[in-house]
């Protein structure tokens, strides 16, 4: 534990002791966080219920989000939209949000989208990251607001320069389509990096890919491979199906087919069409794996099922091979008959050449 974190328990729980409402809500939220304290959810709720019980509207939010997450108390939803509520409306931005989320999804409340976008506006005009994200979502998307991708860039700018992650991530790919501004590679890969640095995992897949093509940053194969393995390793199916092709081309790691083979059975068990397209490559000529072209079709089917039209023309070379070797072996069977039928013919023939011989007087 880091010790300004144990000394800050310390000051909390003397101010606490004596009445301190902030104090309370603070020591309360050291303890759901396991700062300078070890967790303790229930210990967490009672210095939060003690300072809420005065009034303050942070530990009323602070009750809310223990009643969504169910944490020191009975999961409740409506008991999370009730606290929320009451912290939103004393202007708590992160409760404004939360109470937006409730609406958006239906939880606690009846689903309502104008009441979300009132309580998500009102908590990105207090700059909360979240709902500047959530907010730019919907103007990029044009969900329950214009459709403006100029303005869905200024929010997630805003929430990107926050250093939150998921913003950071979501400005590189505007930045990538170019939507709401000229593309600019570079400037989405800078805000890529920044992404990937904090474990955002679309960042590093995306990433990853940049390296590999060499889009906005010098083409780096062990840097792609790096970024990659990261995203794979937090289970996105794109890395992991990337990270395959990178073994299965011997770029930024040593070739190794077996290792590909893992990687797009990974994805392809996500679902993901293109990871199912490798696999079934992979057992189509036999690398990595036994050659097994029954389980290379199975895959290709999965990937036209998902509509692959380079897995629907895979199949049907398949299927047109099979015809024609079935046409072959049919004609095989024809000419060996026939040339049983020959050597029969010709056997008989001199049989009674023989015998035409033996019957001439001598």
């Amino acid at each position: 534990m880091a010790p300004d974190d144990v000394a800050a328990v310390e000051w909390y729980r003397k101010a606490a002791e004596k009445g301190d409402a902030v104090a309370q809500s603070n020591l309360g939220w050291m303890y759901g966080e396991g700062k300078g304290v070890e967790r303790d959810d229930a210990e967490s709720l009672q210095w939060v219920r003690k300072s809420a019980e005065q009034g303050n509207e942070v530990a009323w939010a602070r009750l809310g989000a223990a009643y969504l997450d169910g944490r020191g108390v009975a999961q409740s939803d409506e008991q999370a939209a009730m606290w929320f509520r009451k912290a939103a409306e004393k202007d708590v931005a992160w409760a404004q949000a939360n109470l937006g989320m409730l609406y958006e999804s239906g939880r606690g409340v009846p689903r309502d989208d104008f009441a979300a976008l009132k309580w998500i506006s009102k908590a990105a005009a207090r700059k909360d990251s979240w709902a500047l994200l959530k907010l730019a979502d919907r103007y990029r998307d044009g969900e329950g607001v214009p459709q403006d991708h100029r303005l869905a860039l200024k929010w997630f700018l805003e929430a990107a320069n926050q250093d939150y992650a998921p913003a950071q991530c979501a400005l590189a790919v505007m930045y990538a389509d170019g939507r709401g501004v000229k593309r600019d590679d570079q400037e989405a890969a800078k805000w890529y990096l920044k992404a990937a640095k904090q474990g955002e995992v679309r960042a590093q897949s995306d990433l990853g890919w940049k390296y590999r093509e060499g889009i906005g940053v010098t083409r780096n194969d062990v840097e792609a491979v790096k970024w990659f393995r990261k995203a794979a390793d937090q289970n996105d199916s794109w890395a992991q199906n990337n990270l395959g092709l990178m073994y299965a081309e011997g770029r930024g790691v040593p070739q190794d087919d077996a290792e590909a083979v893992r990687w797009y059975r990974k994805a392809a068990e996500q679902n993901l069409a293109l990871g199912q397209m490798n696999l079934g490559c992979m057992y189509l000529e036999g690398r990595g794996t036994e050659l097994d072209s029954t389980r290379a079709v199975e895959m290709f089917r999965k990937a036209a099922a998902q509509g692959s039209k380079v897995a629907e023309s895979k199949i049907e070379k398949l299927e047109e091979a099979r015809r024609l070797m079935r046409q072959r072996a049919v004609v095989l069977a024809v000419l060996a008959v026939a040339a049983v039928g020959l050597v029969v013919l010709a056997a008989k023939a001199v049989i009674t050449h023989i015998s035409w011989q033996h019957a001439q007087p001598v």
